[in-house]
């Protein structure tokens, strides 16, 4: 076997011993993510079910309202939400005219 041959089967070794190490380190990083990312997963599966059912959702904050400030709560608190979203929404139309220029 020529000597170049023998160097290159030297360095594959090498090189393969250190894909070997690297492929544990991954496992290692997976086994420590795998809990977090298994939460986030459920988190994000309650997101879609509360946007999948949005009346759901409306009538247990109303319940919520109602049980706080009764239903002079709820009007103040439908008069801030729109009131926040006509800003929110001349703010939103406000930078988007800016990023154009």
């Amino acid at each position: 076997m020529s000597k170049q041959m023998s160097a290159l089967m030297q360095r594959r070794g090498e090189l393969l011993a250190r894909i070997a190490a690297q492929r544990e380190q991954v496992a290692g990083i997976g086994m420590r993510w795998q809990a977090p990312l298994a939460l986030a997963d459920k988190g994000l599966a309650v997101v879609r079910f509360l946007r999948s059912k949005p009346v759901l959702v409306a009538a247990a904050v109303a319940l919520f309202v109602i049980r706080r400030r009764g239903m002079t709560g709820i009007a103040m608190t439908g008069w801030r939400v729109w009131k926040l979203y006509k800003s929110a929404k001349t703010l939103s139309v406000n930078i988007a005219s800016q990023l154009r220029h």
